[in-house]
Order: C-alpha cells, then sequence, then structure tokens
C-alpha cells in the first residue's frame, strides 16, 4: 500500500515537472520571439528616434575662461555648467588610472557595455522597482550628454544603444576624454579640469597620485563627496577604495598606496568660492565681453581671456586692504577700494572693490572703483594745471584770506574755509597745491573758468565730468574742491598723464581673446596715446605732487606721502563732510588711487589726510606695486628752465631780497616784481619821495609788499577779493603790506630832466633828444625850448625825437606840466660840433 503511493507520488512529480518544462518552453520561446522582435524592429527603430552619437563631441557650452597676465585662472563664466575642456595628453597618468579603476576595469576590454554589470542593474527593476549600476564609462558618458538621468529599463536600453554606437565611431582614448570632461565633479563643476581649479586651484594635469584619487572618486555621488557638501569628508573613505582598486588593477604599488593614504587627512582644498579671484576685476571684464560678443558666447563659447591683471600683486592688495580697514573700523571707516594702472598703457593691475567681496554687512559686492563718489582735493591737480595752461606758474603768489564768492542764481554766498582753518595770506601756486589750501584753488578756478577745467579733466580722462551745459548748471567753484562725482577708475588713469609726459591712457583690462578652438579674436597693441597736455605741463603738476618741501607744513617731513628713495607724486583728498577720503598717485611705473569710505555714504568719525584712512593703504600698496622696479624720477623734459625767483612775490629774484629756485616752461618764464618793491620814502616822513626829492638824492629806499588782486566773478562791482586782502592785513603786524601812497607835501611833485644829450655834451648838426618826466598825476604837457625859442612837444609818451641846430654853443630846456598845473624845468648847455664851453671868434 505504502509502495502504490509512494509510485503514484513519484508519476504525479513527473508529470507536474513535464508540465512546468513545458510553460517554461512556451515561456522562453515568447521571450525568444521578444527579443528578436526587440532586435529586429524595436531597436532600429528606437535608435532612429536616439539623438546622434556625433552629438557627443561638445562644441559649446564650454565656460569662458578669465586669467590674468601671466596665465592664472581667475573665474569661469558659464550659464548653467562650468566646464573647461582638457585634451587626453595633458591629462595625468594617475588620474586617468584611478577613474578607470573605480569606475570600469575592464574600460579598455568591452565595447562600450559590461554584460555582468548590466545584468546586474536590470536585476534591479524586479528588486528596487528602477536600474542602476553597472554603467561603463561609455554609458556614463551617454547619460551625461545625450540622455536624461531618469531611471527606467527603457533609458537603459536607449543608453546601450548609443554606447555601442560610440564605441563604434570613437577610440577609447577619445571616449575616455569626453568622459573627463562632462563627468560631474560636485555643484556645477563639469569636466576634471574645472574641478582641478576649483579645489586644488591648479591645472588638471598639475595633479599628483592623491589629488587624482580624490577627484575620480567624485562622479559616482558628487553631492556627497565634494568636500563642500554637507559630508565634507566622505571623499575619504571614498579615496581609500580608489587607492586600492588602483592597486588590485596594479597601477600603484602598496608602497604607493600607504603613502597616499597617510596623507589623506591633510589634503588641503580650496576654500569654498576661492577659486573666484579678483572678483570685482572679472565681472567689469564680463561686462566688456558680454558688450563685445553677447551674452551667449560669453557664457557658452569657451572664450579664452587674458587680462592685465597681476593676481599676485591683486592678492596683495586686497590683502591690504582688508588690513587697513580693520584697523580703522571705529572711526567708521569700513570699506576701501584700490586701483592699480601702468600709466604708460593704462592697463589695470590690480582692482579691490570693496574689502571683502562675500561680505553682506556693507554691500561687498558693489564695485567702489567704479562708483561715483566725490573725490575732495584730489581733484585740484586739474585746476592748477588749467593755469599753467592759461599764463600762471608754479611761483605766481595768490593770497590765501577768508573771502567770499557769489553763490550763483538762487544760492547763498559761498566761503570756502581750509582744511586747517588757518589763513595764510600769501602763498605761491607750489606751496597752495602741495599743502592742499582750498582759498587759493577757488580763486584759481574763478580765474581760469570752471568750463576750461572741466574741458582739461575731460581730456585726460576723466568722463564722469563731461564739460557739457548739464555739469555747468550742477557744479560751480567747488568744483575744485571736489564738487563733483568721479570714479576711483577713472581718477586713477586721468592722472596718469602726468606721469607719463601729458598723454592720456583709458583703462584696459584685456590682453588677449580667443575663442575655443584656439583663434586670435582680439589682442591689445600697445600704443602712445592721444597727447593732451605738453610734457612741460606735467611735469610742472608731477614736480610740485612729489616735492616734499611744499607740502612740508600741512603734512610735516614724514607722512605716509614720503617714500625714501623714491620720487612719488601724490595728492590726497578729502570731502569736508569726511563722507570720502582719497590718496591717488605714483611714477612712470605705476599709478596707484585708492578711496576709503562707507558704501551707504555715512560720514566717518576722523581721518586725517597723509596720516590715516586712504594714505596708509596707498603706501603699502604702491610699495608692493614697485617692487621690482629701480626708482626713477620726473626728469624735466627740454622745455623746462630753471629760474631764481622771489621766495615773497615768486616774481624774477631782486634786490637781494630772499629768493628759492623754480622750475618754469621756457615760453612763460616771470618778468620784473611789481609785488615784492623797494620804495623810496621822503627822509622825513613815511611818504613817497617826490621826483624832484629822487633828483636830488633827497630819499631813502623801504622795502614794502604792492598787493592788489581783481576780482572776476563780482557780479555787482564789488572786488571782494580786495577787500579780504585789506581785512586781513588791517590784522597783520607787518607794516611792509601798507606802502605809503601819498607823496611829501612840501616839494613839486613834477620832475623832468634829460636823458639825451647830456649835459655839457657835443653832438652833431641833426641829433636825437630824449626827456624823463615823472609826476604824482599824469603829465599833460612836454616843451622843447633852444636859445628860447620853442623847437618841439609832446602830449604823450615818449618824449623823445629829432631836432636839428648849427654849429655853436647852445641852451637846451625842457619844461613840463601835469593835471594839477605843477610846472617845472630844466636847462642843459651842449656844444654843436664845438666844445659846449667854446668861445665866439671875434670879428676883426
Amino acid at each position: 500500500m505504502v509502495h502504490m503511493w509512494r509510485e503514484r507520488r513519484r508519476k504525479l512529480i513527473g508529470l507536474q515537472k513535464s508540465r512546468n518544462i513545458a510553460k517554461l518552453a512556451k515561456f522562453g520561446f515568447f521571450g525568444i520571439v521578444v527579443i528578436f522582435v526587440i532586435a529586429v524592429i524595436a531597436l532600429p527603430l528606437m535608435a532612429f528616434t536616439l539623438p546622434s552619437p556625433d552629438k557627443v563631441v561638445r562644441r559649446e557650452g564650454f565656460s569662458t575662461k578669465i586669467l590674468d597676465r601671466n596665465g592664472k585662472p581667475l573665474y569661469d563664466i558659464f550659464e548653467n555648467e562650468r566646464r573647461t575642456p582638457i585634451k587626453i595628453n595633458d591629462v595625468p597618468l594617475y588620474l586617468k588610472q584611478a577613474t578607470i579603476a573605480i569606475e570600469d576595469k575592464n574600460f579598455y576590454k568591452h565595447q562600450g557595455f559590461d554584460i555582468l554589470g548590466t545584468i546586474r542593474g536590470l536585476s534591479r527593476v524586479f528588486t528596487r522597482g528602477y536600474a542602476q549600476g553597472g554603467s561603463t564609462l561609455t554609458q556614463q558618458l551617454v547619460k551625461n550628454v545625450l540622455l536624461t538621468s531618469e531611471r527606467s529599463v527603457w533609458r537603459k536600453v536607449k543608453e546601450f544603444i548609443l554606447s555601442v554606437q560610440i564605441e563604434r565611431k570613437y577610440s577609447k582614448d577619445e571616449i575616455l576624454q569626453m568622459y573627463l570632461n562632462e563627468a560631474p565633479y560636485g555643484g556645477n563643476a563639469r569636466g576634471v579640469e574645472t574641478a582641478s581649479e576649483i579645489y586644488f586651484g591648479k591645472s588638471s594635469k598639475d595633479l599628483n597620485l592623491l589629488e587624482s584619487a580624490i577627484l575620480a572618486g567624485f562622479p559616482q555621488s558628487p553631492s556627497r563627496y565634494s568636500p563642500y557638501s554637507s559630508t565634507p569628508k566622505a571623499y575619504i573613505d571614498r579615496t581609500t577604495d580608489v587607492l586600492r582598486r588602483m592597486r588590485e588593477d596594479g597601477f600603484i604599488t602598496k608602497d604607493q598606496e600607504q603613502a597616499s593614504l597617510g596623507e589623506l587627512p591633510d589634503v588641503k582644498f580650496q576654500t569654498k568660492g576661492s577659486s573666484f579671484k579678483a572678483p570685482h576685476f572679472v565681472q567689469y571684464v564680463q561686462k566688456i565681453l558680454e558688450d563685445r560678443y553677447g551674452e551667449k558666447v560669453v557664457e557658452q563659447g569657451g572664450l579664452k581671456v587674458t587680462t592685465t591683471l597681476d593676481l599676485e600683486l591683486q592678492e596683495k592688495a586686497q590683502a591690504i586692504v582688508a588690513d587697513e580697514i580693520s584697523k580703522v573700523e571705529k572711526q567708521r571707516i569700513t570699506n576701501g577700494g584700490v586701483v592699480v594702472v601702468d600709466p604708460q598703457t593704462g592697463e589695470i593691475l590690480s582692482m579691490v572693490g570693496s574689502k571683502r567681496f562675500d561680505d553682506p554687512d556693507y554691500d561687498g559686492q558693489v564695485n567702489v572703483t567704479l562708483s561715483l563718489r566725490q573725490p575732495g582735493s584730489s581733484f585740484k591737480p586739474f585746476t592748477y594745471l588749467t593755469a599753467f595752461k592759461e599764463g600762471y606758474t608754479p611761483s605766481t603768489m595768490i593770497m590765501d584770506v577768508a573771502t567770499t564768492f557769489p553763490g550763483g542764481e538762487g544760492q547763498p554766498d559761498y566761503n570756502p574755509v581750509n582744511y586747517d582753518g588757518k589763513y595764510r595770506g600769501p602763498i605761491q601756486l607750489r606751496y597752495a597745491l602741495g599743502n592742499s589750501i582750498n582759498v587759493p584753488a577757488v580763486k584759481l578756478i574763478a580765474l581760469v573758468g570752471i568750463k576750461d577745467v572741466l574741458e582739461t579733466a575731460y581730456n585726460m580722462g576723466l568722463n564722469s565730468l563731461p564739460p557739457t551745459n548739464e555739469t555747468l548748471k550742477r557744479v560751480g567753484l567747488s568744483l575744485t574742491l571736489g564738487g563733483g562725482e568721479v570714479r576711483l577708475l577713472e581718477l586713477t588713469t586721468s592722472y596718469s598723464a602726468f606721469f607719463n609726459g601729458g598723454y592720456r591712457v583709458d583703462p584696459i583690462a584685456i590682453l588677449k581673446v580667443e575663442d575655443s578652438n584656439g583663434k586670435l579674436l582680439e589682442e591689445v597693441k600697445t600704443k602712445k596715446g592721444k597727447q593732451v597736455i605738453t610734457s612741460e605741463q606735467a611735469f610742472l603738476i608731477s614736480n610740485i605732487l612729489s616735492d616734499n618741501e611744499a607740502r612740508r607744513e600741512v603734512f610735516g617731513i614724514n607722512s605716509l606721502l614720503n617714500i625714501p628713495g623714491r620720487q612719488m607724486a601724490v595728492k590726497t583728498g578729502t570731502t569736508n563732510d569726511k563722507r570720502d577720503n582719497w590718496t591717488i598717485g605714483g611714477t612712470q611705473q605705476r599709478a596707484v588711487g585708492v578711496w576709503v569710505g562707507n558704501n551707504d555714504n555715512s560720514p566717518m568719525l576722523n581721518v586725517a589726510s597723509g596720516v590715516s584712512g586712504a594714505s596708509p593703504i596707498w603706501r603699502r600698496v604702491i610699495i608692493e606695486s614697485l617692487s621690482g622696479f629701480d626708482p626713477t624720477g620726473f626728469e624735466p623734459p627740454d622745455g623746462i628752465q630753471t629760474v631764481e625767483v622771489d621766495s615773497f612775490s615768486g616774481k624774477l629774484a631782486h634786490d637781494s631780497f630772499s629768493s628759492r629756485s623754480e622750475f618754469f616752461d621756457k615760453s612763460n618764464v616771470p618778468s620784473g616784481d611789481d609785488i615784492h618793491v623797494k620804495l623810496k620814502i621822503c627822509k622825513n616822513e613815511e611818504k613817497l619821495a617826490t621826483p624832484s626829492d629822487v633828483a636830488g638824492n633827497n630819499y631813502d629806499e623801504k622795502e614794502y609788499y604792492k598787493i592788489v588782486e581783481e576780482d572776476p566773478v563780482s557780479t555787482d562791482g564789488k572786488n571782494r577779493w580786495q577787500e579780504a586782502i585789506l581785512n586781513w592785513i588791517n590784522g597783520a603786524g607787518d607794516d611792509r603790506y601798507r606802502p605809503p601812497t601819498e607823496y611829501c607835501g612840501t616839494a613839486n611833485p613834477l620832475s623832468v630832466e634829460w636823458q639825451n644829450p647830456k649835459d655839457r655834451e657835443t653832438v652833431s648838426n641833426t641829433f636825437n633828444i630824449k626827456v624823463k618826466a615823472v609826476s604824482t598825476s599824469e603829465i599833460l604837457l612836454i616843451e622843447i625850448f633852444a636859445d628860447g625859442v620853442k623847437v618841439r612837444s609832446f602830449d604823450s609818451l615818449p618824449y623823445e625825437g629829432e631836432i636839428s641846430l648849427n654849429d655853436g654853443v647852445h641852451k637846451l630846456q625842457v619844461k613840463g606840466r601835469d593835471k594839477d598845473n605843477h610846472e617845472t624845468e630844466h636847462t642843459i648847455t651842449i656844444g654843436v660840433n664845438v666844445p659846449w664851453d667854446s668861445s665866439p671868434t671875434p670879428t676883426p
């Protein structure tokens, strides 16, 4: 019974197995049919609708690379993904091996797909609900470039088809190159060259073994393995796996693996965002490029842009600004900017737009070198230059006294004050500019005209203040003290004309632009700019601004503006409300401009030009920028000559008065002195000696200052300049400022004397006569008599002419009369062809 049961069970099981085999055979048959249909019909149809494998070769979408003048990367400009291509020959061997070891060890053996990997990936459909894993480098390339990141069986099929097509069309090295240029490495970084620059600050061709292993591990899960992610140490385990696989595949030795693992915990990555070098300058360049080539080309065209920037100098300048601003933040100075240019070419070598670009507390991303701010006294050189163009000289004397100027229609009177509240009286332009005295600067712009000054500044490159009617409506005499708004970049390049002999230079930021294929699109050729001022005028300004003695009174002999061993032309500026503080200066080799203040335009608490604020930054930056340059000076051009001038009046030296040496344009040398004078004074009273007293040698000589200024801006006929001078003189204790104007009352104020011929002189029959006549009032008539007979008369200068007399001795008499009816005469004896004292021969 038991035996029969077992036999029956065995037959039932056998029958069931036969039925199962039949079912499997049936499914197998249908599977073969399905595979056949897919292979013969579906796959070709699908392939027909797939992207062309040719599109795997990227021809656009490359980042525009911004480089400094020495080829150091500053930034990549891109639309969505930052991508910089690299040739496979430039990829280090370790990086190739690390990528293959961790991602696709059979890369050089398969035909685009790995059977076991594909089966492993498809099996996930039935366990996880989606397909993943097992992708070769070729498949990953297809996914990154041609397909979406969708996880499905059909995407795997598409990926398979395209991978096979790509493997047939391209070599393994070409595929590996495309993969390395397309793989994701974290954030918007695409390609190993970009990743190397972002994480290590170098080109991928310079990566070592450990750095190569680290980057090779990123593409599997860049959002996890990037040191900038929320799991900043996850790369360590991943890199450990990469090194192990490299050793297992025979790419490195055990010793190399262990050495790299020992270094792994101490790897230094760049600070996040540090790959954005010189951000304000890069944004400035980007705007220029977009204007020239369009936004799309800049973001996707793969341009290579070599700029003028010196990254090493830039980073030093940036650090100096941050350091110096931190020292004065208690003085409510929170920000600063720097520009360094080559004054010969206008090339921008450094542009620091704020103390820190990524600080939101004070709008750090605002580029203050391009912001409109009031320049204070740093504008004054343009006024003085205009004056030199119009005939004034460095020794021209002007009165620094409290003076009232008309404020314009509907405006109150303008009463400028000096920085220190003092008034110095007589001051020559060299010392007025050197010490940055305000009142003389206002007088000077009144004398030469606001429009003329605007034209001078505009021609030199100060484009923010064009000499238009609109500008003239909004600026006045205070323009010379910085009453108009300018940009630091423009102001610095405008100063370059002072340093380079008078040539305008415009700011240059780009040296060369190449397209993604290396074709040269543009290249700057160095050339001389337009000469906008003469070399003599440029020299006079630079010489004054570099004269440490000329600024000694206000700045002292050892200010931050004085750099021993270097001749620096430099000017400071501070607005009267202390919202802006500037220092602009340099040499023939470098020009440096600095601004400090607050982006919100709030006033600084305390700042002293030449001591704090912009000056410490300027000093440190100019020293750095001139490192490696031999000291140079501002040599006088051929049109300059040196002349001794009176220390008080600035006119030609005379009468053994104190004098000094001054530079002049040869076409504009001062003449005689009508300011610092010696006057002939009556012996017994402090009045002018009359001509008769002078003729009789009855006088003394005394030193006086005769100061007269006309008011060129008076609107009511009043000479407020002279009124101010007289007010100042009344408070001065020096009597030399009070020369006498009246003559002594006892003698005749009219005097005449013979200059030719002289008394007792022998002349020919026809001879020239010349008379000198002086009076305290207008002379109306001069008459000439010979032996009592009138032979000539004159009613105006010159009192000279020709007369004829017979041989013999004659009496010549000159008579004069002035407007006040004073009369006088002078008689001499002469001989015509005979001695003056000969006697007539007696008649027999």
